[in-house]
Parts: structure tokens; sequence; C-alpha cells
């Protein structure tokens, strides 16, 4: 009962919270599924799983979960090579046992691990992804559900005059409603009007002008006006038993296919980082500085996408998009993404009609600002800027992911780009560490000192292995009859191989090149005495 009290006590500011993440999140709902490739019953279906089943278990106060446009071009590319949706469901329940496991594991930790340049790196690919895969969507040359940029393009065709034919098949009216819905979200961006109405998200306005001015132009008879198979399709229950219908199994033979279980690994590490970051990401926007469990997120996240796996739900995630919404609304607990997903069921039970005039440009829309947001030129200049061993892992990545997503270099690895290109770029951004170790401040130019200068080298505290060739290169461009210092003050450990490195140094090296050397600050256990020697200079 007192759990009860606790949970509504903030019912006046978590209602009206609740209700504006449910307005941004029904049209992204539609739209990650448009992007997805699936049914658009099965985004709402997440979104409502996100909000009531997650919400309920997780013991993060702010976050919103829900099908996440990071995991669009995922499960697009895993739907097509499983080739059906039932069997794919399979993977969502796979990738949810496989969280809970994480979480159990405690292993809540586990995006520390990844550099930054490469989560940027697969962050900034999906919003290029997303972008790639709305175009036909935007131009109404969306020949299936799936869109592909390509589709605009008949690559490999010798005769120029195919170049232009999508061009007969590109939709005005759908085109200026992708235009419109743009221009209205960005203007709503505006401090001038994002001030006065942020109550009201603009991807929500850019949906109701659209509906409204496609219902115009229907009742009129125009030709710019957008028919069904240009508008969201969710089907509508005449009866309680027809609704349940709509929910789609997995067929469990999935568990038996090599691909699904693939996926299934791929999606939980994927959706596990991705909500990781979100969090992380929360509660630093958290007026009241609550630390969420990552390792209970975890399990909660696992729960919601096994039972999206069983009812034909989308991959489940913790989203910043949502998330920052319901704390700018001033929720104060879980109980307004509870209310979000409640609110969802009933727009679903209740107004399914009214969902189904949407205009799917309108939500190509959507996604293109989203994809832009996550890909904007900001992202590669401030990487670029950060220097040559942040820049390549982070390139790699989205190229890589790019190539085999968007592109399909390697057809056997087709929608796996995400997984393999994360793999890529965590080899690029060790690499870039090792090469960043052998030539780190340890090595000198000879040529820049003289006979009789006084050179000091600082080992810092953690001298390991990766430092071995750094030391070895700068110890051998020593000049001959120099004073050398090497101090071990601020070290609190030192590699075996390194040690020997400096003995030999000290013992072979330093006379033979009449160097004057001191080694100071060595502790006892490093088994190196410290050592002051001058030697004679011929």
């Amino acid at each position: 009962m007192n759990q009860q009290k606790s949970l509504f006590a903030n019912l006046k500011f978590d209602l009206p919270a609740g209700l504006v993440v449910f307005l941004v999140a029904l049209p992204l709902c539609l739209g990650i599924a448009l992007a997805s490739g699936a049914p658009f019953f099965s985004g709402i279906i997440s979104g409502i799983i996100g909000g009531i089943v997650i919400g309920m278990l997780s013991n993060s106060p702010l976050s919103v979960s829900g099908p996440a446009a990071g995991l669009a071009a995922l499960v697009l590319g895993a739907i097509t090579s499983i080739g059906d949706f039932s069997l794919f469901l399979c993977a969502v329940f796979i990738a949810g046992l496989l969280q809970m496991a994480l979480g159990l594991a405690k292993m809540g930790g586990i995006a520390n691990y990844i550099p930054g340049s490469v989560i940027k790196g697969m962050l900034t690919s999906i919003g290029i992804l997303i972008i790639a895969k709305q175009i036909p969507h935007a131009f109404g040359y969306d020949k299936d559900e799936k869109g592909n940029v390509t589709e605009l393009f008949p690559f490999g065709q010798e005769d120029m005059h195919e170049l232009l034919q999508p061009l007969h098949h590109i939709h005005v009216g759908v085109f200026l409603l992708c235009l419109l819905s743009l221009l209205i979200m960005i203007v709503w961006e505006k401090p001038f009007i994002k001030k006065r109405v942020s109550f009201v998200p603009g991807a929500l306005v850019a949906v109701i002008v659209s509906v409204v001015i496609n219902e115009i132009w229907i009742s009129s008879g125009s030709a710019l006006a957008v028919t069904n198979e240009h508008l969201v399709q969710i089907k509508v229950a005449g009866s309680a038993a027809e609704f349940f219908s709509f929910f789609t199994l997995p067929d469990f033979n999935g568990f038996m296919n090599s691909t699904v279980i693939v996926y299934g690994v791929v999606i939980a590490i994927i959706a596990s980082l991705e909500t990781l970051l979100s969090i992380e990401a929360v509660d630093n926007l958290d007026p009241q500085r609550r630390v969420t469990s990552t390792n209970k997120e975890l399990i909660a996240q696992g729960v919601g996408n096994t039972v999206a796996g069983l009812i034909g739900g989308l991959p489940v995630t913790s989203v910043i998009v949502r998330s920052s919404a319901n704390v700018n609304s001033g929720a104060k607990s879980k109980l307004s993404t509870i209310i979000h997903g409640s609110m969802l069921l009933l727009s679903i039970i209740l107004i399914p009609g009214l969902l189904n005039k949407i205009p799917l440009s309108s939500l190509a829309a959507i996604l293109l600002l989203t994809g832009y947001k996550l890909a904007k030129p900001a992202v590669f200049r401030n990487f670029w800027t950060a220097g040559k061993y942040q820049f390549a892992p982070f390139i790699i990545t989205v190229l890589v992911i790019i190539a085999v997503d968007l592109f399909g270099i390697i057809p056997a690895l087709s929608g796996k780009g995400l997984l393999v290109g994360v793999m890529t770029g965590i080899v690029a951004a060790t690499v870039s560490i090792l090469y960043g170790n052998l030539k780190n401040s340890y090595y000198f130019h000879s040529e820049n000192h003289q006979e009789g200068d006084m050179i000091n080298i600082r080992l810092s505290e953690e001298v390991s292995f990766l430092n071995k060739a750094a030391i070895r290169q700068t110890l051998d461009h020593m000049p001959e009859k120099s004073n050398v210092i090497i101090d071990a003050h601020n070290t609190k450990y030192i590699d075996y191989d390194v040690l020997e490195l400096i003995k030999e140094f000290r013992d072979i090296k330093a006379p033979l090149k009449n160097i004057r050397l001191q080694l100071v600050g060595f502790k006892e256990a490093y088994n190196i005495e410290n050592y002051s020697h001058v030697q004679s200079v011929h």
C-alpha cells in the first residue's frame, strides 16, 4: 500500500509529463517500425512494453524505453536476412534472455570498455543509414515497406536515360508533405517557439498538419492527394478477440536457426550498449542526481525484450529522445513512463483509424531529422580536431558499417554491419593505442640534443610492455656524452621487460656512448638499484 502511495505521490507532475512523452513517442514508434521494415503494430507494441513493463521493473526514475532508431538498420537487416518476421521474434526473445544474463552477471559496466570514438562512430553510421533508408519514403518511390536509397539509383544500367526513370515515379504530394514536416520541426526547435510551446513536440505538430492537409487534398479531389499505399496501415479491430489476433507469435523453429541466434546475440549487444549510454545521459539530466543501477536496468530491459519477442514487438532500449522529453516536462518518477505506455495502448485500441491517416513521408521526415542529429557534420569535425588517434577508429567504424549495410559489399554480412563495424572500430582503436605508445613522449630526435645536454626521462605511473618499444627507441637515440636521468619516483608498476631494458642500457649501452647516467626513484621491489655513476669522458 505504501509503495502504491509513493508511486502516485508525484501524479500532478508525472501525468502531464507522461502525456508529453506519449505525444513524442507515438510518431516515433510508427516511424521506427517503418524504418525497420516491420509492421506498424509492432512499433506500438514495443512502446507499450517499454512504458508499462520496463517502466514497472526499471529502477531508473526518469528513463523512457521503447523501439529505438539506433536499432532500425539492424532490425531491417535481420528481418531481410531471416526472411520471416515471426522467426525474427525469436532473435528478440534470445536478446532479452542474454540481457537478463548480463544483468545477473553484473555486466552493467560493459559500455565503459568500448572506446567512445567507436560508440560515436556506430551512432553516426546509424544516422546515415536512417537517412538513406527514408529517402524513398520521402519521395513516394517506396516500392516496398523496407525502403532503400539505392532504389532511386539503378546502378549498373548502361543506358543513361534509366537514371531519370525514378523521377517519373516520385509523388509530388508525398514529397511536399515531407518538406513541410521538416520545415515545421526545424522551425519548432527555434527558441522563439520552443520557449512558448515546449510541451507540444514538433514531430506531433508536423504529423497533424500533414494529416489535415492531405484530408483537404482528398476531399477536394486534388492530384496531390496521398493514397493508402503511402499512409500508415494498422489493422482496425472490430472486437476484443480480433484485436488480440493482431499480435504476432514467434515461430519457435527460430531457436534452431543459426542466423536467428546470431542476430539475437547482436541485438543483445547493441541494445545493451544503447541502453547503458542512454541511462548515463539521463542520470546526468536528473535534477535530483539519482543514480540508476545498470545491472538492474539490463535485467528490466531483458524482461521487456523477451515479452516483445513473445507478442510481436520490436527490440526495446532506453531511448534518449523520449527520456529527455520526460525530464524536460518535469517528471519526478517512473509513473510518467508507465502513463505514456498506457496512453499508447489506448491509442491503438481507440483511434487506429486516425493513425491510418498519417502519411509515411511525414514519419520519414521525423526520421530524416533524427538521422541528421546523429550524423551531422559537427560530429565529424569534432573528431577530426580531436586528433588522428580519435578520428581513425571513428571514421573506420562509420565506413565499415556503411559499406556492409548500405552498399552490401560483403553479401554474407548484410545486416550485420553494426557488429562488424564496432568490432573493426575496436581493433582500430587498439592499433591507435599501440601506435600512440610507440610515438609517445619518450621518443625524441637526437639531433635536437647536443653533447653535454641534461636529459630527464620521467616514467609514468604504469609502465607496461606497451611502452617497451618507445623506451628502447628513446634510449637507443641518446646522444653520446650526454647526461641522462631516468626518474621512477611517480611509478607504481614497471614491467619486467622494461626493467631489463633499463639494466641493459645501464650496463652496456650507456658506457659505450660515454653517457653519464642516473637512476632515481626505483623501488626495492623492482630489483634494480638507484644508480648515480659518472662515466669518464674521453
